[in-house]
């Protein structure tokens, strides 16, 4: 058997079932990995050890009584520091939050217990999710494996370069905004936002927004399809859930089926009208291109989804989520530039500003998905730019420049939290220098499956697993 981190999950999983590896082994390997590793790579702001350890145990001893077994049993994982866990410190990236120890867990963190998952601990986010960057007062810059000069993407920058690193086998993230597909592509991943109400978002989180949503982050589709079976099990008591799956049906099955012939739109004209985009990035989206059409399926230009107005009208709804956060009036202080400033203009923002702001954009996403509805899929870069060094965009003392700078990174992914359409970021290409460079695909709403199906059949003919960092 080769090292135990170079097995996907799935592999894991079985070596499990088939005794060849215990979980103590596999979680013991990773927090190796983890102590050698990471203090160069910004991965963990808490390990949670004597917790994996002890989870370990019970997984193992579970093996030799011949107990029944879910479907990924004794696999390592990891929790977004964004996300609550019962008993283990939660930061929210935030100095504010520095002591913060919920009672509680997350849905979707009780969701990945009971499917035989073992957390390692808690990845590195930036202050409250807030930007595209993972940089905060708390935790140590996340960087990306193939360069650690270079960033990791954000906020689920922590769980990006954990599994990229071989620090976790899969890892769990949320994205609202672009959060788990951006770093998926500054980490070589493949990283899946799922369906507006696909995965719980329960049992505290009231976002009325409906933008950010967990999903999971994997090096191959398989694992994040596998994962995110574990994630999407309806909740009776969840008014957002949605999407139930046929009978029988599951995601991992989909990453099994080839698509049919498919119908595919592309553009690579940001909704911004002053954004470039990066050569490389152009290159890789037409490889993209040319690859799906020479899969079988047919690929047309299209128009973006929306236009500048629409930009301006997240941009209110982002200030006010930003502002929304409850931080006790003595640590405002506390937080970071960019944060302040944000809250600042969500207070300044009345709650008719609000809800006119979340009416325009229903309405305009409405006629977004009808606009691609003759589309099976759409195809864009996942950003602008490859990866860019730690501390290009953070702006301390300028946050207007510093949000500019993120909207310039990273057009492509918002418009899809708007529309609530499942995208996925695929990690097919490289700069000549060996940086991920990812493409994105967006599916029909609640079309995860046939996403899935197609990401599947894109990696089966173009591969990328075998693709490692120098740390791997």
């Amino acid at each position: 058997m080769s090292a135990l981190h170079h097995l996907s999950a799935l592999e894991q999983a079985a070596a499990v079932r088939k005794r060849e590896v215990s979980p103590v082994e596999l979680v013991e390997h990773y927090l190796d990995r983890i102590e050698r590793l990471d203090a160069q790579l910004g991965a963990y702001v808490t390990v949670t050890a004597e917790v994996a350890r002890a989870q370990a145990a019970a997984a193992e001893r579970a093996v030799k009584t011949g107990d029944p077994l879910p479907p990924l049993h004794g696999v390592p994982t990891a929790i977004k520091d964004l996300n609550l866990t019962a008993g283990i410190p939660t930061q929210l990236g935030s100095r504010a939050y520095a002591d913060f120890v919920p009672h509680i867990d997350d849905t979707v963190v009780e969701l990945l217990r009971a499917a035989g998952l073992i957390s390692l601990g808690k990845t590195n986010t930036p202050e409250f999710g807030l930007p595209c960057y993972t940089e905060s007062d708390v935790a140590p810059p996340a960087r990306t494996p193939w360069d650690p000069d270079r960033m990791a993407g954000g906020s689920s920058g922590g769980a990006a370069v954990a599994v990229a690193a071989g620090l976790t086998a899969v890892a769990q993230g949320s994205d609202g905004g672009g959060s788990i597909r951006i770093p998926a592509s500054c980490c070589g991943l493949v990283g899946l936002k799922v369906s507006r109400g696909r995965v719980s978002n329960g049992p505290v989180l009231g976002d009325i927004t409906g933008l950010a949503w967990n999903g999971p982050i994997a090096r191959t589709v398989r694992d994040a399809a596998a994962v995110l079976d574990a994630m999407a099990v309806r909740i009776v008591d969840d008014p957002t859930s949605a999407w139930p799956l046929a009978p029988g049906e599951n995601f991992l099955g989909w990453a099994d089926r080839g698509p049919a012939r498919l119908r595919i739109g592309r553009y690579r004209r940001p909704v911004i009208a002053d954004v470039e985009v990066d050569p490389v990035c152009v290159a890789a989206y037409e490889r993209a291109s040319a690859n799906l059409a020479a899969l079988g399926h047919d690929v047309e230009d299209t128009a973006p989804p929306f236009g500048t107005e629409q930009v301006l009208a997240f941009e209110t709804v982002w200030a006010a989520s930003a502002a929304a956060v409850p931080v006790d009036p003595t640590r405002e202080s506390s937080l970071r530039p960019l944060t302040r400033w944000l809250r600042e203009r969500g207070r300044a923002t009345t709650a008719l500003d609000l809800l006119a702001a979340l009416g325009q954009l229903q309405l305009a996403a409405r006629g977004a998905i009808r606009g691609s509805a003759a589309f099976d899929a759409v195809l864009t870069p996942t950003l602008a730019q490859p990866p860019l060094v730690v501390g290009a965009i953070a702006q301390a003392d300028d946050p207007a420049t510093d949000f500019a700078a993120q909207k310039r990174f990273t057009p492509f992914t918002a418009p899809y939290n708007l529309t609530g359409q499942p995208a996925v970021s695929l990690p097919m290409y490289t700069t000549a220098t060996g940086l991920p460079i990812g493409i994105q695909l967006v599916g029909r709403p609640g079309g995860e499956g046939p996403l899935i199906a197609l990401a599947a059949q894109l990696e089966a003919a173009y591969p990328w697993s075998d693709r490692r960092p120098s740390c791997w």
